[in-house]
């Protein structure tokens, strides 16, 4: 017989509780009370991004094959989990109203003890990032970026952009839909082209490089990025249906990421003003311009500008209509 279950023993709380060790309840120094919010806070931000990675790297996995069933209960754990991380994501930007129970003075009385530790130099979310598809070229500060890392945390996340990304991924299951023909997407071009108001007609050109001409700048390739409108644009068929929550989903981790750094940055603001951080960047700036630039699926997000009335969208041929809905 397995031997009883306990629950602390399970949950290893002896290690979980007994790992707070504030620097200012150290012999010889004066306890500063809310260090240990500040550290329990950032412990539980750590854990949540585990499972974070925890739950990416399943996708990664299902998704890295070289056919993806979208009619199969694989897309519908790909979504579910996906899902999770935004949740998640919403958790972590309210643990920030935590935080903000300390006001400045209640930081002040242990901030300088911290140095040169910062949140900067979480290589989880960097991680994070890397494997939801930020690439090293379109990040902000890319001399700051790894100068304050031990080197067996920056071969993890190296290790982590030498692999497969999410964006990657999606980018290839994109590319295999096989319901656009030549003919319906020069139709769709002109229906667009015809639907734009006069002071919007340069929107036809940027719909030629984001749709037909191939570009090493972007994350999505032009049969990607029509895949990815056509799902937007017919959603509402059944198979689609999940493709598109998918699509959703991305983009509401972006939404979640960009409110995480913009509370996060606000509390900086609040906490510290224009001061240097304690890991030597410069505060409240550096994470402004990392908000500005760190839109992993921003692609997605742009399609909707090539979108045109449902009243005005091309019929679909009967037999893509016919494998777009049910069968019996």
């Amino acid at each position: 017989m397995d031997k009883a279950v306990y629950y602390a023993d399970y949950l290893q709380l002896d290690k979980i509780t007994g790992a707070q060790e504030p620097e200012s309840f150290k012999k010889g120094k004066t306890p500063a009370h809310d260090e240990m919010l500040f550290i329990i806070i950032h412990q539980a931000y750590e854990l949540w991004f585990k499972q974070i990675l925890f739950e990416v790297n399943s996708v990664i996995g299902i998704m890295d094959k070289p056919v993806v069933n979208d009619n199969s209960p694989e897309m519908q754990t790909v979504v579910h989990r996906l899902k999770r991380v935004v949740t998640i994501l919403k958790v972590l930007v309210q643990q920030i109203d935590i935080m903000e129970t300390m006001t400045p003075m209640d930081f002040l009385d242990f901030r300088d003890m911290l140095r040169p530790a910062s949140g900067f130099q979480s290589y989880q979310f960097k991680v994070l990032e890397a494997k939801l598809g930020l690439k090293y070229e379109h990040r902000h500060g890319q001399n700051y970026y790894l100068s304050q890392l031990k080197e067996k945390d920056i071969a993890i996340i190296k290790d982590a952009e030498d692999g497969k990304s999410v964006i990657e991924l999606i980018n290839a299951w994109l590319e295999r839909m096989p319901f656009i023909t030549d003919a319906f997407w020069k139709n769709y071009e002109q229906v667009y082209v015809n639907s734009l108001a006069d002071a919007e007609k340069s929107n036809a050109e940027s719909f030629a490089e984001v749709f037909n001409n191939a570009s090493a700048e972007r994350h999505l390739s032009p049969k990607a990025s029509r895949s990815a409108l056509f799902i937007m644009l017919y959603h509402a068929y059944p198979m689609l249906e999940l493709p598109f929550q998918l699509l959703d989903t991305l983009l509401e981790i972006d939404n979640q990421l960009g409110a995480w750094r913009y509370r996060h940055i606000n509390m900086v603001q609040r906490m510290i003003g224009s001061r240097i951080g304690t890991g030597g960047s410069t505060g409240a700036g550096y994470l402004k311009g990392a908000m500005d630039r760190h839109y992993i699926f921003k692609e997605i997000a742009q399609l909707n500008s090539y979108l045109v009335d449902r009243k005005k969208l091309p019929v679909l041929a009967k037999e893509v209509e016919e494998r777009l809905g049910y069968h019996f």
